[in-house]
């Protein structure tokens, strides 16, 4: 094969592919916030962060101060620019400002939208993305024991993409001792309406890797050992089930070029303090600050974000595999940047072509 130039590597692919400049611009940014994020349903936190009468819970959703608000009888949500505590144990209602629309629903998710006239509910929103775990996070109550949260600097859309294209595993050591299998690379993406994609479940062997063990006596409810499961929801929450903890990414984006995402680890309420201290292990292990392999995807998407900063060349980004719809498969790639263009009016191969 003859060597390829600069002018052979900005030739218009012919496969698919989205552009560079959708991770940078700051005036595709400001749109995403306006035609995005303040029309979806945002899932904000969990009710057992605030279960007492009075507790709260904040967060800003495209640019907006968001206070969620045990009133006793349920949930309710509002926006109100004047809380800046990300939570507390008491609150009133002074100061607080037009009341949002919200639910409490898979799992116990408090879920919140800018939208005053939402079209869908938060079922209809997730178009049957969470069948899959429904059973195993619905039939107990869960309560989040582990919260922490990241500044990055990078896109809030590379972090969608490393939870949605599953070759970049190859760097997480982990995985590789514990999972590549036929069972693991025969687990499919499966596409939902309104840009959303889970992917089917697999055994996975934590005894592979030393120092670890069989974590299957502590499954969720309804779930066979071992398994993994993850829901993916457009247009940047992920949730993932691994046996026995379970664990949602919230995301907030700051700029083109930062992101806020916001950790959560699930247990049972009715867990014993055993229990409980090995689900901690065990979500810790894989998911915590110093865990196995949530680092390593922080690392990976900072120094994707590094590369698409304003100023460095545009570069087309293949999202061409088509392997039968399993993990390597880039269509969930595909599905997210065809919703990504409904949203936004403008084609993630061509942004440049934004009003």
């Amino acid at each position: 094969m003859p060597p390829r130039n600069h002018k052979d590597w900005t030739k218009t692919p012919k496969v698919e592919y989205i552009n560079s400049l959708i991770y940078s611009d700051e005036s595709l940014f400001e749109q995403e916030q306006q035609n995005i994020f303040s029309k979806v349903w945002v899932p904000m936190c969990h009710m057992s962060e605030m279960r007492d009468v009075f507790n709260y819970r904040t967060t800003q959703i495209a640019g907006q101060n968001v206070i969620a608000w045990n009133r006793g009888d349920n949930i309710y949500a509002y926006l109100n620019p004047t809380v800046h505590s990300p939570s507390g144990k008491k609150y009133n209602d002074e100061g607080l400002g037009k009341e949002l629309y919200c639910e409490v629903k898979h799992g116990g998710m408090v879920w919140v939208t800018l939208d005053p006239n939402p079209t869908q509910s938060v079922d209809e929103w997730t178009g049957g993305a969470f069948d899959c775990i429904a059973d195993a996070i619905d039939a107990e109550e869960m309560e989040v024991f582990h919260y922490h949260k990241a500044v990055i600097n990078t896109n809030y859309k590379l972090w969608h993409d490393t939870n949605s294209e599953f070759y970049h595993d190859f760097m997480h050591y982990f995985n590789r001792v514990s999972g590549f299998n036929d069972e693991y690379f025969a687990r499919k993406n499966i596409p939902f309406d309104n840009g959303h994609v889970n992917v089917s479940s697999f055994t996975v062997n934590y005894e592979e890797y030393d120092g670890f063990e069989d974590r299957g006596e502590l499954s969720f409810p309804n779930l066979p050992p071992n398994q993994w499961y993850m829901v993916d929801l457009f247009p940047g929450f992920n949730f993932n089930l691994r046996g026995s903890a379970y664990r949602s990414d919230s995301v907030t984006p700051l700029g083109p070029n930062k992101v806020l995402i916001e950790f959560r680890g699930y247990g049972l309420k009715k867990d014993t303090p055993e229990e409980r201290q090995t689900r901690i292990k065990h979500h810790n292990s894989i998911w915590g600050p110093f865990g196995r392999n949530l680092h390593e995807d922080l690392i990976g998407v900072t120094g994707q974000g590094t590369t698409m900063r304003t100023g460095t060349e545009p570069r087309n980004i293949l999202h061409g595999r088509h392997e039968n719809g399993t993990i390597h498969d880039e269509v969930g790639m595909r599905h997210y940047y065809a919703e990504w263009n409904k949203w936004m009016g403008v084609e993630a191969s061509n942004p440049a072509l934004a009003a």
